[in-house]
């Protein structure tokens, strides 16, 4: 590990710009720094896109720093245009604050440590903006801001032709104010944030200034746009969005996501996402290289995510569905994991009577007509439960089912096709 945080995260590509590199390189160096960086109730869960910051925050505290996390209970209830091309539907009150109770639970199950409790806090933003009055937000910020400025920011400028709302174009004063607000009450000199946030970063940088002087000493720090090697957007599937929340996305289904990263990205995003050592990296880099076929990177880095973000008793389950699938044993699994390993896969409904295998395999629309249905079970092609069965007069029971839930089917090697009993 580098003796300074800034070297670190150079070391693993984390840095897009920064405000004043060699100034805060010479802080960091010299002083135990307060920093933050925020996130919008705009849903009940976080998605990995929503992690990379945060990683680094932890980065931060691993050097002995100390990282605040915000939560943006106000500037939830105005939405950031910044990467919008339209504006935001906003949400009731009630709305936002359950979502800031489900960051809020989210966060602290990731970040907090209760024998370091000390290390990090949580803030909300609303704490410090609900009781502001319309005037005083006007003679106390409002005047410290010029349009043509706020204007030439991207997360205005790229809305100009599409149009912005008043209260859009608002969100730079409400975030500068946080970074004013931690800077003189908790003395955080440090903002950081995705490579969209630098207009609002340096908005913030300019309100301290104002009010605290020329010699303030501030800084603003973003973190590159990631992109898969393909060019596409990180964090987004054909299913949507990687979520945290595991009754969103299954903890199975997070493990695969990282297990079939592309060998191109697959190093990035140990970078980024472990804490892992540059040693550690290292070695599985030259295995990409030169055992690529093992995935010894990729497996890593699925066990890395999905521990941090999940535990290990889910940990322990996406492995045991994962080996399941791949050798076809899936006797063993219990219904839960059925449930989370085949959500996405092909599945047919039908009633709990007894049947022939035959009529059955129509039934579920397995197969195409009895005659495929009769020559695919004498070959030896239709798998029960990951027991193969070749007899046509097989009778189809609850008794075959996990827990009279689901049963498995599998024809040839790989096409599986998970039946629920109704």
């Amino acid at each position: 590990m580098s003796t300074n945080i800034i070297d670190e995260l150079l070391w693993r590509d984390a840095i897009n710009q920064q405000t004043d590199a060699e100034g805060l390189r010479d802080y960091v160096e010299n002083n135990k720094i307060s920093l933050y960086c925020g996130v919008d109730p705009t849903g009940d869960s976080m998605h990995i896109g929503h992690l990379i910051p945060f990683m680094m925050l932890k980065r931060f505290q691993q050097f002995g720093h100390h990282p605040y996390i915000l939560i943006g209970g106000a500037t939830g209830t105005i939405g950031d245009p910044s990467g919008r091309t339209s504006e935001r539907q906003l949400q009731t009150m009630e709305q936002v604050q359950h979502n800031v109770d489900c960051l809020t639970q989210q966060m602290k199950n990731l970040f907090f440590d209760e024998a370091n409790e000390h290390e990090l806090t949580m803030v909300n933003n609303y704490d410090w903006t609900h009781d502001l009055s319309l005037l005083d937000f006007l003679r106390d910020f409002g005047k410290s801001f010029n349009i043509n400025t706020m204007l030439a920011k991207d997360i205005v400028s790229s809305r100009l032709d599409s149009g912005i709302s008043f209260t859009e174009f608002t969100y730079q004063i409400l975030q500068s104010m946080d970074f004013l607000h931690l800077f003189t009450e908790h003395d955080v000199r440090l903002q950081i944030g995705g490579a969209d946030q630098w207009g609002n970063i340096t908005a913030g940088l300019d309100l301290i200034r104002k009010k605290a002087g020329h010699e303030a000493k501030a800084f603003g720090l973003t973190i590159p746009l990631m992109l898969k090697a393909d060019g596409t957007k990180f964090g987004k599937t054909a299913g949507g969005a990687i979520w945290l929340d595991p009754k969103k996305t299954s903890p199975y289904e997070f493990y695969q996501f990282w297990l079939n990263q592309d060998d191109r990205d697959v190093i990035k995003y140990l970078k980024f996402f472990t804490f892992l050592s540059q040693k550690q990296i290292k070695v599985l880099e030259e295995k990409v290289a030169n055992e690529p076929h093992k995935r010894e990177a990729q497996k890593t880095l699925a066990k890395e995510m999905t521990l941090f973000v999940h535990g290990e008793e889910a940990l322990a389950d996406a492995l045991t569905i994962t080996d399941a699938l791949f050798s076809g044993d899936v006797k063993q699994l219990t219904a839960k994991q059925i449930e989370d390993g085949f959500s996405n896969m092909p599945s047919s409904e039908i009633g709990k009577a007894d049947m022939n295998l035959i009529d059955w395999l129509i039934e579920t629309k397995i197969e195409p007509s009895k005659r495929q249905a009769r020559e695919d079970v004498t070959n030896g092609a239709i798998y029960i439960n990951g027991e193969r069965v070749q007899d046509t007069d097989f009778v189809v029971t609850s008794h075959n089912s996990f827990e009279e839930r689901f049963i498995i089917v599998r024809k040839g090697k790989k096409k599986y096709t998970l039946v629920h009993l109704v």
